[in-house]
């Protein structure tokens, strides 16, 4: 029928950039599973999948009351050693049954929920999204921000990390949609913190459609801390090392991360870039990066000037 979910992403609250090792150990949640590491082009630590079960509505535009049952899929992500993310998400289908099934049935079909009655999934899809009913699903409904807001919770609490982070910036969360049919992608900002997307694409489901959706939701964090970060130096309305200085964090710790579609498949990297299109993720970027690059500058040759100038007076 469709796959839903979200993703919250948020700096990593230690104090600088952790190894491939420690990351290792910090998403090392369950005993035997192994922790997926990739080192090119970026470094990106995944954790092994927990299962969460569920019994609830879902969320609905129409606000009619459909019952789901089955398990939420969440994993948690360290990329660069210093962004986190903690993703959850569910195939949803139709029950072939009219009654709740042993959990057993469900276990066996991990990621899906199965719906007891008729639904239509255009009804789901607008339910979740928001983009008929703004606002968060209610506390009757399924809620997968909760589920991966816990599990990145479980992450930042790792006694490896010294909880020291150099700036604070609130998370975001992504809620997505994807199905089956035409191919296009829309992606909307509802809110400081909280953004959608709806995805169509050909084919059958795959993770790497939730490959994408972590991806962007990486990418737009990374661009919304880097805006906030510039907001916050008040560039014009302070002097210029004071200004430099509040840049710092961006430079010691986000400009390097810019990779968008870096692990994303070949067969959705043309979703990228059409979001490079509209509304484009990398050209705000690069023009950000090089106001404060040009700030960096200025300062410099700033400073230059003024011991030259010190250095005269004193000869």
């Amino acid at each position: 029928m469709l796959v839903m979910g979200e993703v919250h992403t948020g700096l990593l609250q230690n104090s600088g950039e952790i190894s491939e090792s420690t990351c290792r150990q910090v998403l090392g949640l369950m005993a035997g599973e192994t922790v997926r590491v990739s080192r090119r082009p970026i470094v990106h630590a995944l954790s092994p999948e927990r299962l969460t079960g569920v019994d609830c509505a879902l969320p609905t535009a129409s606000r009619s009351r459909v019952r789901a049952v089955g398990t939420v899929v969440s994993r948690c992500a360290v990329t660069g050693g210093r962004v986190a993310q903690g993703s959850s998400y569910v195939r949803v289908v139709r029950s072939g049954a009219d009654r709740r099934l042993p959990w057993s049935h469900y276990l066996a079909r991990p990621g899906v929920v199965e719906v007891l009655g008729k639904v239509k999934a255009a009804d789901l899809a607008e339910g979740f999204t928001g983009d008929s009913v703004p606002g968060r699903p209610d506390g009757a409904c399924l809620d997968l921000g909760a589920v991966s807001g816990r599990f990145l919770d479980l992450v930042q609490q790792s006694p490896l990390l010294d909880r020291r982070a150099p700036f604070k910036i609130p998370r975001t969360s992504l809620r997505w949609v994807a199905e089956t049919g035409e191919p296009s992608i829309r992606f909307t900002l509802h809110a400081e913190q909280e953004r959608t997307l709806r995805l169509t694409h050909p084919g059958p489901f795959t993770t790497a459609v939730v490959d994408l959706c972590e991806d962007l939701a990486t990418h737009d964090w990374l661009l919304t801390s880097l805006l906030v970060i510039v907001e916050r130096a008040r560039i014009g309305g302070t002097p210029g090392a004071q200004a430099v200085a509040r840049l710092a964090p961006a430079i010691d710790h986000l400009m390097h991360l810019w990779m968008p579609a870096a692990r994303v498949e070949e067969w959705l990297t043309p979703f990228w870039e059409s979001l490079e299109r509209r509304p484009g993720f990398t050209r705000q970027w690069r023009s950000l990066v090089d106001r404060v690059r040009d700030q960096v500058a200025m300062n410099t040759l700033a400073l230059l000037s003024a011991t030259a100038e010190a250095g005269r007076r004193s000869s």
